[in-house]
């Protein structure tokens, strides 16, 4: 699955022109959706509703997370196995650990092979609780009798003689017996009702015998080892969970962030970490040593190709392809892609040429919200930026739409330049974008409003909020644009004052001040104030 997003703040260029390019690249047989990475504004909603498009659902951010990684899934056991199917599977998976579980998958601990060594030397040699079918699993036993799932008892080795036997052993019912075709021994366990009988050499029992045992309910099984080996493996049919000694283990979500991981890894110094998922599920296991090779998510970039208006994390996703209608910033790409950069007012018009390249119709709504993204960005196609090919899509785009241009891009920016209901900080947010200039942080707003005088009544509350990101935007410019007037009004904060006299040629500089003839972002705005502080230097 490819996402395809514009920029941080989007705006309806960056909404319309990611919803266009994903059913194009649909329709051409690739999987993509269309994602945003913040709150769109009321022109965009306008748009959106007007044209009956759902809004993108919103992407966070595009880091590599630990389910992307290749981790040894499924690396996980109940607890309630065996302690010798524990050590197989960490054969099998070739690792040092397994995480326990309980039957509804929820982590219970897990134990190392560290922990089986141990048990095997300092364990109790004797006891046994644990099923009767990880006994046959354990010992490859074939089963002659079985009344009993679970068996719960002490272990014992018959090598005397019978009579020896007879005398110094009270045997129990709970007792657990590894004897060969001896008559006189079995029939003294079955008449004392033991609980298993282990027949090695798969020395078998005589029908009498057999008889008498299953009216007794004793579970008998045989197998082709000897005593000696019965006797050390029937150990590790004991239940995992008996050495368990890691009961809340440091666990990673697969939600987490790779990269969070390995930072946390460093710190706590373990080598195996089970992998958890939010509803308390194991999933398997990954190692501080395992191959750990994951797969990045695929993006194309609209409307944007620099790092600082992108998605966070873009430096660790895939980026298969771009179309921009800005400067090249300082996004890069380990392998040759798909860049497409032209010199026009809105990257809705590419998107539109893209279609006509590919030969693919374009639906009545789709040609809608292209049309919307080119009216928005060229101010009804009479902003600087502008291009003969902006003014052939859009009528173009407008005929498939069946839409009347100018009617249209009224309601449009009407329905856009509502300020009354938003915040001061929404405000100045609303179409906002960063630059990095220097190693310092240069911070352009742009408000489109028929309203500049709802703005002046509240002056104070925007410089103050201004003032308070200055902080992180030591250079920050806020642009309030009349469309009708083809021009902007300025704010500014108080250590920007110098550039914004000296970028637009002004004598006298204010909070407020009307400049005619600057409307665009990217050829007005930007240039200006980007060659102003070069010479503040």
């Amino acid at each position: 699955m490819i996402y395809i997003f514009g920029h941080k703040n989007p705006d309806t260029d960056s909404v319309c022109s990611s919803i266009a390019l994903a059913y194009l690249k649909n329709e051409l047989g690739e999987k993509c959706v269309p994602k945003i990475l913040g709150n769109i504004n009321k022109e965009t909603k306008f748009v959106l509703d007007y044209f009956k498009i759902d809004v993108p659902s919103y992407l966070n951010d595009v880091r590599v997370r630990i389910k992307k990684v290749k981790y040894d899934k499924k690396a996980f056991i109940w607890e309630y196995a065996s302690i010798d199917e524990a050590f197989k599977l960490m054969q099998q998976h070739n690792i040092t650990a397994i995480p326990l579980v309980d039957e509804d998958k929820k982590l219970t601990g897990y134990v190392t092979l560290k922990e089986i060594a141990k048990y095997l030397i300092q364990g109790d040699k004797e006891h046994i609780n644990t099923t009767l079918d990880n006994i046959v699993a354990t010992l490859e036993a074939k089963v002659l009798t079985k009344f009993d799932e679970v068996i719960d008892g002490n272990i014992m080795v018959v090598g005397m003689q019978s009579k020896a036997f007879y005398d110094s052993v009270n045997l129990k019912n709970d007792d657990i017996l590894i004897v060969g075709d001896r008559y006189r021994i079995l029939e003294y366990a079955i008449a004392s009702k033991v609980k298993l009988i282990i027949l090695p050499f798969n020395s078998g029992i005589n029908e009498e015998l057999l008889a008498k045992a299953k009216a007794n309910k004793i579970n008998i099984i045989e197998t082709s080892l000897g005593s000696y080996l019965i006797s050390n493996k029937v150990l590790l049919a004991n239940y995992v969970k008996s050495i368990n000694t890691n009961h809340n283990p440091v666990t990673v979500n697969n939600e987490d962030s790779f990269t969070d991981f390995k930072t946390m890894m460093h710190k706590v110094n373990h080598t195996n970490y089970p992998v958890v998922n939010n509803k308390g599920e194991c999933l398997g296991l990954i190692r501080l040593t395992g191959p750990n090779t994951y797969e990045k998510q695929k993006v194309i970039l609209v409307d944007h190709n620099n790092f600082a208006q992108s998605v966070d994390g873009i430096e660790e996703a895939d980026i298969v392809e771009i179309i921009d209608h800005h400067n090249l910033g300082a996004i890069g790409t380990n392998i040759p892609i798909n860049f497409r950069s032209r010199p026009v007012g809105c990257t809705a018009t590419m998107i539109y040429d893209m279609f006509t390249e590919a030969k693919v119709a374009i639906p009545k709504n789709i040609a809608g919200i292209l049309l919307s993204a080119i009216l928005s960005d060229t101010l009804l196609l009479t902003g600087p930026t502008t291009t003969e090919d902006d003014k052939y899509a859009a009528i173009k785009l407008a005929t498939i739409a069946k839409i009347d241009i100018n009617k249209y891009g009224y309601e449009m920016l009407k329905a856009a330049s509502a300020l009354d209901d938003l915040t001061v900080k929404d405000i100045i947010l609303s179409d906002f974008k960063s630059y990095n200039v220097d190693n310092a942080n240069l911070g352009i707003g742009q408000v489109m409003t028929m309203n500049f005088e709802y703005i002046k009544e509240k002056m104070p509350e925007f410089l103050a909020e201004m003032e308070e990101m200055s902080s992180k935007y030591p250079t920050l410019v806020l642009f309030i644009t009349d469309v009708i007037r083809k021009g902007s009004y300025i704010l500014y904060n108080k250590s920007t004052e110098s550039i914004v006299k000296e970028a637009f040629g002004l004598k006298d500089v204010y909070e407020g001040i009307f400049v005619p003839k600057i409307v665009s972002r990217k050829k007005d705005f930007l240039p200006s104030i980007l060659s102003a502080m070069e010479n503040d230097l």
